[in-house]
């Protein structure tokens, strides 16, 4: 065997673990974004709950004071039917009440719809901060986790680096450019196993005598895969 090639196969060991270790902390980002989100969609929850429920309250204030009113036309209407003079406008004034009286139950009606309405977005509003309070402390949790994982792969990262390092360190500067060429080429992987005369990574076979030559014991030529390259 080439003597430089267990150490091509060292670094190649390494370059996947390094490209396994990137891909997952290119995903960190991702990650915590997607716990940003979490804790974002309970906040907008909880604040469309309390605005529901300020509208309602304002609401029931209005409908309070609209029934308010009509009551003292109804008073006042009754007040006046006692001073007044004639049949017509005795049954004017009654006019007046009964339409007053039926104004007085509609505005009554929208105040305890409203009243009803609110005791819901009032249990809404406490769902919601129940669930803002679960979120966060799960958030919290989780993040905690995620930071610790990305700290423990970062330092492994940096350790595969180093060894890295040394790998390159054994191979021909010719040599290590060529491996990068075709470790480019083929998503990192630059060299392969012959089994049962076949590349183990394109499946196609390898010549007869070019196999008999892998297998003679002190060769040390290095041989290419004639359709991966590998």
């Amino acid at each position: 065997m080439h003597p430089n090639i267990q150490h091509l196969i060292d670094l190649q060991v390494v370059d996947l673990r390094l490209a396994e270790l990137r891909a997952q902390l290119a995903g960190f980002p991702r990650r915590l974004a997607e716990l940003d989100s979490r804790l974002s969609a309970a906040r907008k929850q909880l604040d469309t709950s309390k605005e529901a429920l300020l509208t309602s309250l304002k609401d029931r204030k209005k409908y309070e004071l609209d029934a308010e009113q009509w009551k003292e036309k109804v008073r006042k209407y009754k007040d006046q039917s006692g001073s007044v003079k004639t049949n017509e406008a005795y049954k004017a004034l009654q006019h007046e009440v009964t339409y007053a009286e039926g104004e007085v139950a509609k505005a009554e009606d929208r105040l305890l719809d409203r009243m009803m309405a609110g005791e819901e977005f009032e249990r809404q509003v406490k769902a919601a901060e129940r669930s803002l309070k679960e979120i966060e402390a799960a958030v919290s949790a989780e993040r905690q986790g995620l930071e610790k994982e990305q700290s423990a792969l970062q330092k492994e990262l940096e350790v595969d680096e180093a060894r890295r390092s040394e790998a390159t360190a054994s191979i021909p500067e010719d040599l290590l450019d060529h491996y990068h060429r075709i470790a480019r080429r083929h998503d990192g992987v630059a060299l392969a196993v012959v089994r049962d005369e076949t590349c183990s990574m394109c499946r196609v076979r390898v010549r007869p005598h070019v196999y008999q030559k892998l297998r003679r014991e002190g060769c040390e030529e290095i041989f290419h895969c004639e359709t991966c390259t590998r």
